[in-house]
């Protein structure tokens, strides 16, 4: 069946994957060398690139950048995702509605589910894969597919392996993946009805270890009916296809998702571009000279250690006594010359390996490693705390657009995703009517977020303190200040739960029944002597407290009658 421009959806499905695959060409030679000089176990730049035991370290004589990029992605994982701590809490919009107590319980057991199907899942795995790539070329791409068992499943790819689209708006909203399936995988996994006429003969002679060119193409819908709700009139269409033709059969499973399955975050961006620019295309310059420079430097010591000799002719057959020990007997050309060794070299290497540490220094800055070791590589004594926390959030505030743009692209549609997932399992927890067709927010509370946070509450430290000194001198400025406010401001800048903060209304009224109980204790306080004053003037006689007035009035008493 053909469409308008007469092609087949095969022909439409090939076109669109040799476009997006055409796009990424002038990337693969950068991803190329990366992968040569710095981590060689990843990039997949071949179909037949799996396996790649073959793959060796044939370009690396400094391991500089290796642990730099092992750092940033252990340092991301820990300070972005830890496994260990929550590092994202779920909200509303509607502040007033988000402090019911049944919405703020369904909150917190809602987030605590989906960190637990993180847990259970493979996706701290895929995440330290991630991290790493992203630091290294920039890109990844991550297929997330629903489970049985764990809810969701993570696919991770290495760079080389897929190609990106994205829309008018720069979101990846296109992914093609070329890969290798072994024909027993293609029959257990699809059915030997939908695999071609050449991989069920294979099947059928026990051939099921044979490697077979896979595609799978993942895009938004363009000819969907909104009146259906089928797998094949979902938004974005999914299309497994075997790479070679077979006019018998187009597709392996044509289905489709109702979100982008895919999350495809980038580093940075570019203007337009659709792959990210990293931290490794910027240390790549430094890693090849680095790498020659230790090259060059175990040229010297072996220059020193075996240099090239110039031989006089009667040492030909001394080879053997020129070995570490040796001794080679020959006729003194010069009187009193003495014993000395057969040769010297000194070469200077000092200059050198002073260069070659500034190089290390740069590759470990620009994969933000000195951040992320700071406290471990500072030998200093006497360094205070708040030195350290004011270098920290310096740094920090680098990572700080990064930061963004993996909350946007990765952690946030991680988030969306599982929560579908869950929904469609069934797994979440009742939710409040109050809830219904309300929309979630995502706050990040991992420790880079709550520490780019710090930088913010700097702001409101100084504040208080130039308030505390003015205080001294005008204690009306004291009035300018709401304390209640500060300590909401304080608790959402270092991410503290929620249930730990007394609402504003609630502390309000505790502050007016904790004056008011004052008040009526210092009024008992002070009822006994008001008693005790009342008793005396009880006991006084009126007439003679006439006289006493009159007195003081200046008037005398009357004669008695």
């Amino acid at each position: 069946m053909t469409d308008k421009s007469g092609l087949t959806k095969r022909q439409r499905v090939d076109n669109r994957r040799a476009a997006l695959i055409a796009e990424r060409t002038s990337w693969l030679t950068h991803w190329r060398e990366i992968s040569e000089y710095q981590q060689p176990m990843l990039g997949r730049f071949l179909v037949t690139d799996q396996n790649r035991g073959r793959k060796r370290h044939n370009q690396i004589y400094d391991r500089t950048a290796l642990g730099a990029s092992r750092t940033l992605a252990a340092g991301m994982l820990s300070g972005m995702t830890s496994p260990a701590r929550p590092w994202f809490r779920l909200g509303l919009g509607d502040q007033d509605l988000a402090q019911s107590g049944a919405v703020k319980t369904w909150l917190h057991q809602t987030g605590v589910l989906i960190r637990e199907i993180f847990n259970r899942s493979n996706t701290y795995r895929a995440l330290q894969q991630g991290y790493l790539e992203l630091g290294l070329f920039g890109t990844w791409a991550d297929v997330i597919l629903p489970d049985f068992e764990t809810v969701v499943h993570h696919y991770p790819m290495t760079i080389g392996e897929y190609a990106l689209g994205h829309d008018d708006k720069g979101q990846i909203n296109s992914f093609v993946r070329e890969f290798k399936m072994t024909v027993g995988q293609l029959v257990e996994q699809f059915g030997i009805e939908n695999v071609s006429t050449s991989v069920k003969n294979m099947y059928d002679r026990h051939q099921v270890d044979t490697w077979i060119p896979v595609c799978h193409l993942v895009e938004p819908r363009r000819d969907r009916d909104m009146r259906k709700a089928d797998a094949k009139n979902m938004a974005f269409a999914s299309i497994y296809f075997e790479a070679s033709r077979d006019p018998d059969k187009d597709f392996l499973r044509e289905s489709g998702f109702k979100r982008f399955p895919v999350l495809a975050p980038r580093w940075e961006v570019t203007g337009n571009d659709i792959y990210g620019t990293s931290p490794g295309m910027e240390a790549l310059g430094d890693v090849k000279q680095l790498q020659h420079q230790q090259l060059r430097k175990s040229q010297a010591i072996d220059y020193q250690v075996n240099p090239p000799l110039q031989v006089p002719t009667q040492y030909k057959d001394a080879a053997r006594h020129r070995l570490p020990g040796g001794v080679m007997y020959v006729d003194a050309t010069t009187q009193g010359q003495g014993i000395r060794s057969a040769f010297e070299v000194n070469l200077n290497l000092q200059h050198l390996h002073e260069d070659i540490l500034d190089v290390r220094q740069r590759i470990n800055a620009a994969y933000y490693a000195d951040m992320f070791l700071m406290m471990a590589n500072d030998t200093r004594s006497g360094v205070t705390a708040t030195e350290i926390a004011e270098r920290h959030e310096e740094k920090l505030l680098m990572l700080g657009p990064v930061l963004e743009r993996l909350h946007n692209e990765l952690l946030s549609p991680l988030i969306d995703i599982t929560f579908d997932y869950a929904a469609e399992a069934g797994i979440l927890p009742p939710a409040p009517p109050e809830l219904e067709g309300m929309d979630l927010n995502i706050e990040f509370v991992s420790t880079l977020a709550q520490a780019q946070r710090t930088v913010s509450a700097q702001g409101m430290d100084r504040l208080l303190g130039s308030v505390g000194s003015l205080a001294g001198l005008f204690p009306a400025v004291v009035d300018k200040i709401n304390p209640y406010q500060v300590v909401d401001d304080y608790a959402d800048m270092y991410g503290v739960n929620p249930k730990a903060i007394v609402p504003t209304e609630d502390a309000q009224a505790a502050a007016n029944a904790r004056a008011k109980a004052a008040q009526a204790q210092a009024a008992m306080a002070q009822a006994p002597a008001m008693a005790q004053t009342a008793k005396a003037i009880s006991g006084i006689d009126p007439g003679n407290m006439r006289d006493v007035m009159n007195q003081f009035q200046g008037y005398g008493s009357g004669p008695a009658v």
